[in-house]
């Protein structure tokens, strides 16, 4: 009963934390920040942007942008959650934050960072079914089905992510509350308590292993099929004009998964390794997906790159 009664009860000492920024680059502190409020803005426009033309361009309007259009969404959800607590650390010089805020906090992250995961996924199955079964392709992604992966893909996320606040505030923080970034991840957090985080760690795992693990042997195994398809067509025009419909899909793949892997393993096996380097490769992975996954599909998409050339410089390509 006891155990009952504390598992959502923050039975710790402690009712902040505080954030870190760069203390070491003291002299750089400035173009950092311009560089980071730089990073946002780009991320910012690029996704509304993205949002904005996929609305008002009729022939966009396929199951593959109304995923983009959920990936621009969520990337704008990643940003925002992280803005805050940034702009506190950097241009405010506040590093305090209350304890149930930066649990809300680390929970939007982590709830954006599995939901990214899931719309890839959701992705590659697009492109797997447009190139390996286009004849299917309009009664196997329909509106509605669209609709229900997405919901579905929220739904997983956030059954996922929901224990985690908790099992953290079942924990006892005794005097250590500083955090090594300027906002609150789960693997930050677990390093502070005084008591056994054993649970905490091997749930995180078991989420990490569950969903990113699953949902990129997944992405491989849609490639490689889609691979196999390609390679059976006999015109090599039509081979390249093929893969090239994945390769937006492959970078915002590489620019998520490679970053999000380096972050998880530095954290649980690079305990000795240089907090410059886990600073580094966290910013990589929070900031440069929502900034670039825009950017790629611009350029890559032709549809988004004329409407795009047609609202900032007026004329068609």
């Amino acid at each position: 009963m006891d155990l009952m009664k504390n598992f959502g009860t923050n039975i710790s000492s402690i009712t902040s934390f505080t954030l870190t920024a760069f203390p070491e680059m003291e002299g750089l502190e400035h173009w950092l920040t311009a560089c980071i409020l730089l990073l946002y803005a780009v991320s910012v426009l690029g996704n509304i942007l993205i949002l904005f033309i996929v609305k008002e361009e009729q022939s966009l309007h396929q199951p593959m942008y109304y995923f983009l259009s959920l990936l621009s969404v969520n990337d704008l959800g990643v940003s925002f959650s992280t803005l805050p607590t940034v702009l506190a650390v950097l241009c405010f010089h506040d590093p305090e934050i209350a304890f149930d805020a930066c649990l809300t906090q680390m929970f939007f992250i982590h709830f954006f960072s599995w939901t990214e995961s899931g719309i890839l996924l959701a992705m590659s199955f697009d492109r797997y079914v447009a190139i390996c079964n286009p004849l299917r392709y309009s009664s196997v992604l329909t509106d509605i089905r669209v609709v229900h992966i997405g919901l579905s893909i929220i739904i997983r996320s956030f059954c996922m992510v929901f224990p985690l606040p908790f099992l953290l505030r079942r924990l006892p923080f005794c005097e250590a509350n500083t955090l090594t970034h300027s906002y609150c991840l789960h693997p930050d957090l677990i390093r502070l308590p005084c008591g056994d985080t054993t649970i905490n760690s091997m749930y995180g795992l078991f989420i990490v292993i569950s969903a990113f693990g699953v949902d990129s042997v997944l992405i491989v195994l849609s490639y490689v099929l889609i691979l196999r398809s390609v390679l059976a067509i006999a015109s090599q025009e039509e081979r390249l004009k093929a893969l090239n419909t994945c390769v937006s899909h492959i970078c915002a793949v590489l620019i998520f998964y490679v970053p999000m892997v380096s972050v998880s393993m530095i954290h649980r096996f690079g305990k000795h390794s240089s907090e410059h380097v886990h600073k580094f490769m966290s910013l990589v992975y929070l900031f440069v997906p929502p900034m670039l996954n825009p950017i790629i599909y611009s350029i890559k998409t032709k549809e988004i790159r004329k409407r795009l050339c047609k609202m900032l410089l007026g004329y068609k390509l």
